[in-house]
């Protein structure tokens, strides 16, 4: 009987101590959430992680790319711009800075029209053939980016797939794309289109039909309700994709390295080798803090661009 007594007093008391709690909590809570810096505690644990573990080594590298390099391969502290000097004075640097460039807005490009009608299928065809269609798109993502470029190398070689296709429909010479420009642009465009795919599947998929089926009751044709409807509604979800495009392709390594070689290196591909080859971190430095200081650049000025003729238009229509 004491037995039984003693189990019912621990019982009471445990749950005497959850109420406790629970009103403790509850206290506190909403003593946390009535103050006017509630918000700022919130994120405060999110922006310390992004200080100590990105914005810190940003600025590391920001500093070292103002530090000169030594014969025997280190350091130097002092504070000089030979590292930007000798980026922008010699040509083979400068060339593969515009390459960087120039294969980044054609990725950009490129995915923009290979995406607008699979994101249309997406977003405005049946259940079935979006779920397809997103399966497809999203497949490839499964599958590591070294696979998929050296999957594109077997395709685009002398003897690949491409090729030996050329030759069944008469073409005896055909031409030679592993090592080229067009090689690094072919596999970008396939391991980041899908990066431009859904945020245009999520932007179309927000435009009222009414508006479409009022153009195609005007008289407007699909192409024209395509330019003057889906178009001009559709671009934030264009600014969205487009920067992650250009982003991702001016700083990729793998697919350049792979299918580019030496041949057509990109920025990513001479930081590698300035950094693990020459041991020069200076030079590395400098060339990391301007692809940083080109992605965010350009993608400010697009999406600025976009924005202002998103108003634009959407001011137009009223």
């Amino acid at each position: 009987m004491m037995f039984d007594t003693t189990a019912e007093v621990g019982e009471t008391t445990d749950r005497h101590d959850a109420g406790t709690l629970s009103r403790l909590t509850e206290w506190l809570w909403s003593a946390f959430s009535s103050t006017r810096h509630t918000g700022i505690f919130l994120v405060l644990p999110a922006l310390l992680f992004l200080a100590v573990w990105f914005l810190w080594p940003v600025l590391v590298m920001i500093f070292s790319s103002f530090s000169a390099h030594s014969i025997n391969g280190t350091m130097v502290q002092g504070f000089t711009f030979e590292n930007y000097t000798r980026l922008f004075s010699s040509d083979l640097y400068f060339r593969i800075l515009l390459r960087t460039i120039r294969i980044a807005l054609l990725t950009s490009v490129c995915a923009a029209i290979f995406a607008y009608p699979l994101a249309i299928a997406i977003a405005r065809g049946g259940p079935s053939l979006a779920r397809l269609v997103t399966l497809t798109i999203l497949a490839p993502l499964l599958v590591n980016v070294v696979v998929r470029s050296y999957g594109w190398q077997a395709i685009l070689n002398k003897t690949g797939a491409l090729a030996w296709l050329l030759k069944l429909v008469g073409i005896s010479n055909p031409p030679v794309l592993l090592y080229t420009e067009w090689a690094v642009l072919i596999a970008c465009v396939h391991v980041y289109l899908p990066f431009m795919v859904m945020p245009l599947a999520s932007a179309i998929a927000r435009i009222d039909r009414t508006v479409e089926e009022a153009a195609r009751v005007a008289g407007a044709t699909r192409l024209r309700v395509f330019l003057r409807v889906i178009l001009p509604l559709s671009l934030p979800g264009l600014a969205v994709g487009a920067s992650l495009v250009f982003s991702l392709s001016s700083a990729a390594y793998v697919t350049p390295q792979v299918l580019g070689g030496n041949f057509s290196p990109l920025l990513g591909t001479l930081i590698e080798q300035q950094i693990l080859t020459l041991n020069d971190w200076p030079f590395g430095a400098a060339i990391s803090t301007l692809l940083i200081a080109m992605v965010l650049g350009a993608n400010l000025v697009f999406l600025k661009i976009v924005n202002r003729r998103f108003a634009r238009w959407t001011e137009a229509t009223r």
